[in-house]
């Protein structure tokens, strides 16, 4: 695959976590990103959010405040489809975890997607396992796509959230200010309070 200039990292971020950190760092890296933009979706098409968009937001521009070349910017379309038609970006990769790869042909005109954006799928160290080889084959244009390595972080979205509304401690699943800003602006209905957080 030809070096892409931009990525584009897309989600609803409720809350971003170090999961998500660590597929942006890989991303830049790996596939030697000059701009990495990052899409808060306002109001995700498939599924709920606990947080409202300008919450995500801020917490999105706090985690990926390091990533070099990241920009982080509040999207206003809930299918990823209606997102790249709207910015028409040249030359870019549409960064993605294996997991999403999976789903990805019940998105919203996927061959559509494909013309407009390359993909780039984060895997295990190693090769892609079968159910992604099979997702990657039912596409209209599986040489639109690349692979780079991930090594798996174990945390997700719900799990930050559920530790939160039991007060429990999540210092070890996202970044610093991303836990101080939860615990300032009252997220995620528990009685959190960051007394810690991992430091870049």
């Amino acid at each position: 695959m030809a070096v892409a200039r931009t990525g584009v990292l897309g989600g609803a971020f409720d809350p971003p976590h170090e999961g998500h950190v660590a597929l942006a760092r890989a991303a830049v890296e790996q596939l030697g990103l000059e701009r990495l933009l990052v899409l808060v979706v306002a109001d995700p098409g498939h599924k709920d959010v606990a947080a409202p968009a300008e919450a995500r937001l801020e917490l999105a521009r706090l985690a990926f405040a390091d990533v070099p070349g990241a920009e982080v910017e509040l999207d206003p379309h809930a299918r990823t489809v209606d997102s790249l038609e709207a910015r028409q970006l040249a030359d870019a990769v549409f960064v993605l975890g294996a997991d999403e790869l999976v789903d990805f042909p019940g998105w919203k005109r996927p061959e559509r997607v494909l013309e407009l954006v390359r993909l780039a799928v984060a895997t295990r160290p190693g090769v892609p396992d079968e159910r992604v080889r099979e997702a990657a084959a039912r596409l209209p244009a599986p040489d639109r796509i690349t692979y780079f390595a991930l090594e798996p972080v174990p945390v997700s979205s719900s799990l930050v959230r559920e530790r939160i509304a039991r007060g429990e401690e999540i210092g070890d699943l996202v970044p610093r200010g991303v836990g101080e800003a939860i615990a300032r602006l009252g997220l995620y209905g528990g009685d959190y309070t960051a007394t810690r957080g991992r430091e870049d």
